[in-house]
């Protein structure tokens, strides 16, 4: 059988160590793609408002060390090793462009490790088919247009992928140790990488792996298995946190439907509509269908592993957290986006099989141009529609308020992303003279100093601390973010703040509401 590095449905001349001048045709169109990529990803990047994690991200990344570490122990060591990149990179620049660019970053250089997969599992036209289908791909240039680790996390899982795609057929130390990097990064970029490094133990578990010439099998398997030790090793700090903090930081994620399901999908293909879908469909399975006997047998040729590991790839983690919602909801469509460069790989096998050959051409383009109608929708829109009105609520708040104002803010994470859009209008004011700030009501709550620290992010409101803070203030603003009626916080505050205000006042926002409690010598926005 032959190696992962010599595919079976490679022709004898492809086998041979190909001359530059049949390389470069290959280097020049992925170097396009990958210029395309990056352009697709720059334009309009700023077109779109921060939204709350966005805020949170950045106002995390400007903490100082203390205050950032205790955060991430804390609360969000689930994107650690982002974090720690944004950081690095908030050095050279503060401006929104600037720093939504190290995703875009981050999301070319994802192209040639698809293409790097792809030949390993087929060959350099079904290649570069996938690297153009990711490159056109509306959902990675919607999560490479913010600041958050999505893109990182899909650079990282393909790389653990193909890490260990690598050294099934040539098990050297370079492929061991970029597969464990590769993997314990991942998994600090986004704890939901551990459900590939589960695929991965599956398919070595169930399917076995592809006896390649010259390598043996049982030395590959027991590679593997001190792998993924060192692996456990290397997360379990990681492990520990999840188990300290439990499911809180999700307990927010719903519990999805045959709609999510079909949504999320039709979003991964990257179609504003269900169109694109069935084509990224109808050639999925164009490429399993020639194995189907086989797909669930083990130990088979070459042929056939590709196509397991593939769809192992892309269908388990999605399957196992859909399951887990039973118990409790953890399937969210964002937290899959590491299945992406299985999907278009597998898709870009069952395009490259269209007979006769010259309708790849026609086909691919069509493809593509139905793509490029989801990037222009995710240019002004998000497939998932979470973006808040954060932005806008703290404009709203600074152009009105009054000496003596106070704000209350109904969770402590809910002042992150009016620290941020403050902090902007503050830059530009400094620069106005005669302007010494402060700008905007006194921070009621959560409040533990001068700045944002890590004691705000776990601050709980109480109605004795809204006796302590409140009655000295005539007016009192409250903003609530993706809250509810029914949630314990905003039913305290609107059953204690009338004790000491007689009017209230509502503005709406989009997944935010402002509220404003005056005495009856408050005076209210005109």
């Amino acid at each position: 059988m032959p190696p992962p590095s010599t595919p079976p449905n490679q022709d004898a001349t492809d086998s041979k160590p190909p001359t530059d001048r049949v390389r470069w045709p290959g280097r020049l169109t992925l170097l396009l793609l990958v210029a395309g990529s990056t352009a697709l990803r720059l334009a309009h990047l700023t077109l779109k408002p921060y939204w709350f994690d966005e805020c949170f991200s950045v106002e995390l990344a400007r903490l100082d060390w203390d205050n950032f570490v205790h955060v991430l122990w804390w609360r969000e060591a689930n994107m650690t090793f982002y974090y720690l990149l944004l950081r690095a990179w908030m050095l050279f620049g503060q401006s929104e462009f600037f720093i939504r660019s190290l995703s875009v970053g981050i999301a070319a250089a994802t192209i040639p490790t698809v293409y790097w997969i792809a030949t390993l599992l087929y060959d350099r036209r079904v290649a570069l088919i996938a690297a153009a289908l990711f490159t056109f791909n509306a959902y990675s240039v919607r999560y490479a247009q913010e600041v958050r680790g999505y893109a990182l996390f899909a650079l990282l899982a393909t790389m653990s992928s193909g890490f260990l795609i690598a050294g099934l057929g040539e098990p050297s130390r370079r492929n061991r140790l970029g597969y464990v990097l590769g993997s314990i990064l991942a998994v600090y970029t986004h704890f939901y990488a551990l459900l590939l490094l589960v695929a991965h133990w599956l398919v070595v578990r169930f399917i076995g792996t592809p006896d390649s010439h010259g390598v043996n099998a049982s030395g590959v398997r027991m590679q593997l298995w001190r792998a993924w030790k060192i692996i456990g090793l290397g997360v379990l700090p990681l492990l520990i946190f999840v188990a300290k903090t439990g499911a809180g930081p999700i307990r927010w994620i719903h519990r999805p439907g045959v709609r999510d399901l079909i949504a999320f999908f039709e979003q991964l293909s990257g179609g504003e509509n269900v169109v694109l879908l069935l084509i990224c469909v109808a050639a999925c399975v164009c490429a399993a269908l020639p194995f189907e006997k086989y797909l669930l047998r083990r130990d088979h040729d070459w042929e056939t592993w590709r196509v397991q590991f593939l769809l192992v790839w892309l269908l388990f983690p999605v399957t196992i957290t859909v399951l887990l919602s039973f118990a409790r909801p953890v399937f969210l469509g964002r937290y899959m986006i590491f299945c992406l460069p299985a999907f278009v790989i597998l898709a870009a096998a069952g395009l490259s099989r269209l007979r006769p050959v010259w309708l790849l051409a026609p086909a691919l383009a069509g493809f593509l141009l139905l793509s490029l109608q989801g990037v222009f929708f995710v240019y002004t829109h998000d497939f998932d529609n979470e973006r808040d009105g954060s932005g806008d609520a703290t404009a709203f708040i600074l152009d009105h308020t009054q000496p003596g104002d106070g704000v209350i803010f109904h969770i402590a994470e809910a002042r992150v992303p009016y620290e941020f859009f403050r902090s902007e209008r503050a830059e530009r004011y400094s620069a106005s003279p005669g302007w010494n700030g402060p700008l905007g009501p006194d921070i009621l709550f959560p409040h533990s100093g001068p700045g944002l620290e890590y004691r705000d992010f776990k601050a709980k409101l109480t109605a004795d601390l809204l006796r302590a803070v409140v009655p000295g203030h005539p007016r009192v603003w409250v903003v609530l973010i993706y809250n509810s009626d029914d949630d314990a916080t905003t039913t305290l505050l609107t059953r204690t703040l009338p004790q000491w205000f007689s009017k209230e006042q509502r503005w709406q926002f989009p997944r935010l509401e402002v509220r404003l409690y005056a005495k009856d010598d408050g005076r209210g926005p005109s």
